[in-house]
């Protein structure tokens, strides 16, 4: 766990260099607040035991749903509720927070070249 100190994003964002590799920020109690950068399309994916948060610093991004799609841009959040599929998605670049509990694998239970280690701080 990281000291506590006074977090700026937009220092914090100049460290991450890959799309889709979610960074930890902070935890508080079993939650990890983690950074990430995205542009493309993510995979379909869900995660079993958990909601997910996802939270809109800069940019837009849409959430696709086998039913639907929730579109969020700059100072939007989203929760996915837990067990429910969903694949993210960013036309430009966009800076998003996610807010989940420490361990959540970024792909659930699906495990390949976009799945990110846990654990990494920045």
């Amino acid at each position: 766990m990281q000291k506590q100190a006074k977090i700026n994003f937009d220092q914090k964002f100049k460290e991450i260099d890959d799309n889709w590799s979610p960074r930890i920020v902070a935890q508080m109690n079993n939650y990890e607040f983690k950074i990430a950068k995205i542009k493309g399309d993510f995979i379909w994916h869900s995660h079993r035991d958990t909601d997910e948060t996802f939270i809109v610093l800069d940019g837009n991004m849409t959430i696709k749903f086998r039913d639907k799609e929730i579109f969020l841009q700059k100072g939007e959040m989203f929760v996915v509720p837990a067990g429910v599929e969903h694949k993210p998605s960013a036309e430009g670049e966009c800076k998003i927070m996610i807010v989940e509990p420490k361990g959540v694998r970024n792909t659930g239970e699906i495990k390949n070249h976009l799945t990110s280690e846990n654990g990494i701080w920045v």
